[in-house]
């Protein structure tokens, strides 16, 4: 996502009155905007979309901690909705008959024959995708491909 279509999103948002989306979504600008004054340079696709994750991320672990004191249903359902406004903004993953292909692809162009070289597919994977992928199926595929 890029970041002037994220500033679109919160105003539209705000004009909607969906105070959800809103606020979620003002966390991953105020961590945008820390790059910017930060590291005094223009934020990035990759930057938003890493800030997506990271907000994903740590909303999960909220929610996770929300639902084992198991306290507040009215918190719980407000953090479950935030995560899924979040994730309809990430990039599609990468998964199913689509990630065995690009394995095989990649599995070809590495020359990957064992289990030592996971790491260096893994690592490519994540390139070709951006980190877009499903890890574990990819790591369950490579497991039975590699001797």
């Amino acid at each position: 996502m890029e970041y002037q279509v994220l500033q679109d999103e919160i105003k539209a948002a705000m004009k909607a009155r969906d105070n959800h989306r809103r606020d979620i979504l003002r966390q991953v600008h105020t961590e945008c905007k820390a790059i910017e004054v930060n590291e005094r340079r223009d934020v990035t696709e990759a930057d938003v979309d890493a800030m997506l994750k990271r907000v994903i991320k740590q909303t999960k672990e909220t929610l996770d901690g929300s639902i084992k004191a198991g306290n507040n249903q009215e918190r719980t359902d407000a953090l479950t909705a935030q995560v899924a406004i979040l994730e309809g903004y990430l990039p599609k993953q990468v998964e199913g008959e689509e990630l065995v292909t690009l394995i095989d692809a990649v599995l070809a162009d590495a020359g990957a024959a064992t289990k030592k070289d996971m790491g260096r597919v893994m690592g490519e994977l994540t390139k070709r995708t951006g980190g877009n992928f499903d890890k574990a199926a990819a790591a369950k595929e490579l497991g039975s491909k590699l001797s």
